[in-house]
């Protein structure tokens, strides 16, 4: 899919499900950060750098989806 860091995240909360690694990511427009939650786990308290390796990834090779999915979590496979 691909998803373009730029005026498209300064707007909007955006979630990314990564499959391949069973992960997703949240970022937050208001705070400017990012937070991981990992298949079967809650969201990670603290945030993580927006340069990191797996969230870039994901963003390039992950899908965008609702905060509803995002909430709901998948389970560990």
């Amino acid at each position: 899919m691909g998803l373009e860091k730029g005026t498209y995240f300064q707007t909007r909360a955006v979630y990314v499900d990564y499959p391949f690694e069973n992960v997703m990511f949240r970022w937050d427009h208001v705070a400017r950060q990012v937070f991981r939650r990992f298949y079967g786990q809650q969201e990670e308290p603290r945030p993580i750098p927006d340069s990191n390796r797996l969230y870039n990834d994901a963003l390039t090779y992950g899908d965008e989806i609702t905060a509803a999915q995002y909430s709901v979590g998948k389970p560990r496979s």
